[in-house]
């Protein structure tokens, strides 16, 4: 994939979604209330019994004096799950803990009574608020239609005036916010994108109209609920840029009238701060409850839901992080990580409305792990580890709309064919700089994913070897490879190699801080290089999933470590059972000791909470007495409600925490007070998350003088071999001066004081291989065939690299001297930058140097010889060296790095808002001569360059037919152009003088009608 065009991907992409050719309306939904007494497909089959075996969960919220589900945390939305149980597929009362028929029962009673109670129907209980009970009341409408024939004729009628009742309080507001949602805002119809996108608030304005559009369409005021509608979910994505280049009529409103800006320009959305794609899948998320009603409705979907601008460039961003679970990885905020069952709405909508077969492949895979998942302590539940107690009845809800959206597809259009696993990631690659705002640096290979993030609170360089889910943790403060993700950055420079014009997918980032610098290099094989300057002690921290969910890829309760000195496996962190909210457990033992009083000493806390201990037990022997149990605790601080005394109460409800002043303090301590001197030989500590990564146990008979009993971590694994393999599936190969170890779930690369260290993250067990030498203070790693070099140092600095020769000799661009102790390579970089050389040739035999001028040319001197020369697509072919020189040139090779800036840009309009008669102008840039793009009648298209820069020439082909007239013009924001002149006709390869400078050229065709001739290419110079 590393040749391929990003446009090219990006028409795979679109293909497999089924956005090239998707209808506006759609046919009509079976009638509502019918039951089906077989699913639709075995994903949906899946999500039955998921939600059978969820009941159990959802009985426990029935209050049996109040003779309804409760209200807490939107409890009773489990209603929508009860009604598909009761009206679709085979109910099983031994999986759902309870007999249909009293289960009937407490979802009619629960519904009359909500019903009732709501504010839009005259009751004082709930509803009406936007934020965010609107969407439990889309859920609670559903289901009341799905038994709509069991309600009694007054629960008709309250659930009728809800539903209209709710679409005339929303439309009441216009633009402005809702008084009784608190500080939720859209910000009317401007938006916002940085910190926290106004994308979802948009959405659950179009949300609560969406009922009332499908079941009371009948109502007087529905045309101007309709137009609202419109209005806040063409704005949902909105991005100026992009929105005023499209004049494309959605629900017969031009998408240029957009007026939000819920987008960065790179197409990602921002929330609670940092990156959340769990909030860019917001979009079809809040789609797919909207379009449910309308198709159990037997309504029309409005075009802007199968037609949202800016939609498809999202999903690719989605693609762009996704894991091999069908949920995309989550480099920063984690509270919203491993919500397995709130993530199948936005693919299961993707996937069965869109016709979307790499979100029906993605689907697939997460339905894959929702049984396993779903038995996972706490058992029968469908959201874990992370998020709100209302995601609970949430997901139930989702998951029936899931399963329904299946049933529509199975009955009106047929099966979605997924993709392959394989497919899914080859259609996924790519590379992206999302710019220094969202601060990430994302690419997605065959084979792993990896991103360098620099958002503060979150900075750190992330990689997941085979996309796996749970190999290595991603999410929130979770330091990956730089010591914490505190550090502040100071510097931030990124190069991104992308196929279409340096015929490889890579990124090398470093990173400055005020303590040195890192650089991380991300490569197409789904490699990575780490090189640091040494940040501080401990650095090249990794840390481990390790659970036992049968059923789920490597997590079968043991993860087994390989290095140079032997073997060790690890047991999960649940092989054995620990108290509630307990995270870890730490025993340490060491020769019997007297002592009165015994402390823990903090070396090194939670990155973000410091330390918090439910218990500390301290015994002579393991089956002596807790002698810690019922003395006197104290310690350096302690939070307020968090008392030291907790942790000697013998309680695990009750914990010790440092004050939040002292959260980032290290040397943080807890002390117990035994009462008198005694003989002692182990202490155990009952750590909450706050988990100190670091810690003396230390013992006195007088709390003055201390002596050091134990310390933390005693390493499971210590090497000096300087590589590491985890479970087969990922290797590290470390270079350097410290130790690597891994105690519980913590692997630590340069387990030492801080030291300069070099890291090559490999796919599969890989033991280390020659290394090249770089001088000057360069750094340098060969991996895959790709030199990567790094300068961490603070002047620009011209050096040499010497890769040792193995084999043939891959030549890079530059000159090599080519002797019998390697090829040598001169290299110039400035300070703190690194750079990706990719092997443009190999050579099989020996000259004296090569010069590499591009991919296609290359220059070898040398005595007289027959070499073979492979260039980079596998092309081979013998060549005489002469002394003097020989020039060698592939005409049929591309010339990478090609020099034109439009190659791979993103381009406007884009599928699936084109104007009528023009194509994807993406095709004008992807590098591709047999794809072109045809304007349409007064066709204009934007390319964005990414940044603004000066332009000094524009190149555009055309293939046969008669040229139209041609316009240009720049723009530096998107929103204002400034006319190029374009002198002279249009030939079949005009070129424009620019004298410009600007982020957006646009090419407009003004005349063009049927049969003229589509646009080759846009070259940018």
């Amino acid at each position: 994939m590393g040749g391929q065009s990003f446009h090219v991907r990006r028409r795979a992409v679109l293909q497999a979604a089924g956005v090239l050719a998707v209808a506006a309306g759609l046919p009509r939904a079976a009638a509502a209330a019918e039951s089906t007494s077989a699913t639709p497909d075995p994903v949906a089959e899946t999500y039955h019994r998921v939600l059978l075996r969820h009941t159990r969960w959802a009985e426990q919220q029935f209050d049996s004096t109040l003779g309804y589900y409760r209200r807490t945390d939107f409890s009773f939305a489990v209603v929508l799950g009860n009604a598909l149980l009761l009206t679709r597929g085979r109910y099983d009362a031994s999986l759902a803990g309870v007999d249909r028929e009293a289960l009937r029962a407490h979802t009619l009673a629960t519904i009359r009574h909500f019903a009732a109670s709501n504010v839009v129907a005259g009751g004082g209980e709930w509803g009406q608020t936007l934020f965010f009970d609107t969407t439990f009341q889309s859920y609670f409408v559903l289901a009341a239609r799905l038994l709509w024939t069991e309600l009694d004729d007054a629960t008709r009628a309250d659930v009728d005036r809800i539903v209209r009742g709710q679409a005339a309080y929303t439309a009441s507001l216009g633009t402005g916010n809702d008084p009784r949602s608190g500080s939720w805002t859209p910000n009317g119809l401007t938006g916002g994108y940085q910190g926290d996108t106004k994308l979802e608030e948009m959405g659950v304005y179009a949300q609560s109209l969406a009922p009332a559009l499908a079941w009371a369409a009948d109502d007087p005021d529905a045309p101007r609920w309709r137009e609202l509608f419109g209005r806040w979910s063409r704005n949902e994505t909105g991005l100026p840029a992009s929105d005023l280049a499209t004049p494309t009529l959605v629900d017969g409103v031009p998408v240029s009238d957009n007026t939000a800006t819920n987008l960065y320009d790179t197409f990602i959305v921002e929330n609670h701060g940092s990156f959340g794609p769990h909030y860019q899948e917001e979009l079809w998320r809040t789609s797919g409850r909207n379009a449910i009603h309308f198709l159990l409705a037997g309504r029309p979907l409005p075009e802007v839901l199968t037609r949202q601008p800016n939609g498809e460039a999202l999903w690719r961003t989605i693609l762009l992080t996704m894991s091999d679970a069908g949920e995309p990885l989550m480099p920063m905020v984690d509270d919203r990580e491993h919500l397995y069952g709130r993530d199948v709405l936005p693919l299961a909508f993707r996937s069965q409305v869109l016709g979307d077969a790499l979100a029906a492949r993605a689907e697939a895979e997460l339905a894959a792990r929702l049984e396993p998942y779903q038995d996972y302590a706490p058992a029968t539940r469908i959201t874990k580890f992370s998020g709100e107690p209302k995601y609970e009845p949430e997901a139930r809800a989702e998951l029936a709309i899931s399963y329904l959206l299946h049933e529509w597809r199975a009955t009106q259009r047929g099966a979605v064919t997924a993709v392959s696993r394989e497919r899914l990631f080859a259609d996924s690659a790519g590379v992206r700089d999302f710019g220094a705002g969202p601060g990430l640096v994302a690419q997605q290979s065959a084979a792993a994913w990896a991103g360098a993030v620099s958002k503060p609170g979150f900075t750190k360089f992330a990689w997941q070897p085979g996309h796996d889910d749970w190999l290595f943790a991603l999410g929130g403060g979770t330091p990956m490879f730089l010591p914490s993700t505190g550090l502040a950055v100071t510097r931030r420079t990124t190069q991104v190699y992308r196929g279409v014009r340096d015929g490889f997918d890579g990124s090398v980032t470093v990173l400055s801080f005020a303590t040195g610098r890192a650089g991380f290099a991300t490569l197409p094989t789904g490699s990575v290089v780490y090189a640091s300057t040494g940040l501080g002690d401990g650095e090249g921290c990794v840390s481990v999933h390790n659970l036992t969910m049968p059923g789920v890829p490597g997590l079968d309760g043991d993860r087994t470590y390989t290095f140079a000195e032997g073997t060790v496996s690890i047991p999960a962190a649940d092989a054995r059972s620990l108290p509630p909210g307990v995270s870890r457990v730490d025993d340490l033992t060491f020769p019997v000791t007297a002592v009165r009083y015994v402390r823990m000493l903090g070396v090194t806390p939670h990155p973000v909470y410091g330390y918090s201990l439910f218990e500390v037990e301290v015994r002579n022997g393991a089956d002596g007495p807790d002698l810690a149990l019922g003395g006197t605790a104290t310690a350096s601080s302690a939070d307020t409600g968090r008392a030291a005394s907790y942790t000697v109460d013998g309680s695990y409800s009750t914990r010790w925490a440092v004050s939040r002043a002292d959260r980032g303090r290290a040397d943080s301590w807890l002390s117990v007070d035994l009462g008198s001197v005694k003989d002692v030989d182990r202490v155990r500590l009952f750590w909450e998350a706050a988990a100190g990564s670091r810690y003396v146990v230390q013992g006195s008979v007088d709390g003055s003088t201390w002596r050091d009993l134990a310390s933390y971590p005693d390493p499971d694994v210590r090497s000096i071999g300087g590589w590491l393999a985890v479970d087969d599936r990922a290797s590290f190969v470390v270079r350097g001066p410290n130790p690597l170890t891994v105690q519980g779930d913590r692997i630590v690369l340069s387990d030492g004081p801080a030291a300069p260290v070099l890291v090559e993250g490999h796919v599969g067990r890989v033991r280390p291989g020659p290394a090249p030498v770089a001088s000057g203070g360069l750094r340098a790693s060969l991996v895959d065939g790709y030199l990567v070099v790094f300068n961490l140092g603070d002047t620009t600095t011209t050096a040499t690299v010497t890769i040792p020769l193995s084999g043939e000799i891959p030549l890079y661009e530059g000159t090599q001297r080519i002797g019998s102790d390697g090829s040598v390579l001169t290299v110039t970089l400035e300070a703190g930058t690194g750079r990706v050389f990719a092997p443009r040739f190999h050579l099989d035999g020996r000259v004296s140097s090569a010069t590499v001028y591009n991919g296609q040319s290359v220059e070898l001197s040398g005595p007289r010889s027959l070499v073979q020369l492979t260039a980079g697509t596998g092309r081979a072919r013998p060549v005489a060296v002469s002394p003097r020189g020989t020039s060698v040139v592939f005409p049929e090779v591309p010339a990478y790095p090609l020099d034109d800036l439009a190659l791979g840009c993103d381009t406007f309009p884009a599928p699936p808002v084109l104007p009528p008669g023009m194509t994807d102008p993406a095709a004008a840039v992807d590098g591709d001569a047999r794809t072109s793009w045809t304007p349409g009648p007064g066709g204009r298209m934007v390319v964005d360059l990414g940044r603004s820069r000066p332009l000094r020439e524009v190149v555009l082909t055309w293939a046969g037919g008669r040229l139209p007239a041609v316009a240009l013009a720049v723009s530096d924001d998107g929103r204002t152009y400034t006319p190029v002149p374009v002198p002279g006709r249009t030939t079949r390869r005009t070129v424009v003088a620019v004298r410009a400078t600007g982020r957006y050229l646009a090419v407009s065709t003004p005349d063009w009608r049927h049969g003229d001739a589509p646009l080759t290419s846009v070259s940018v110079r």
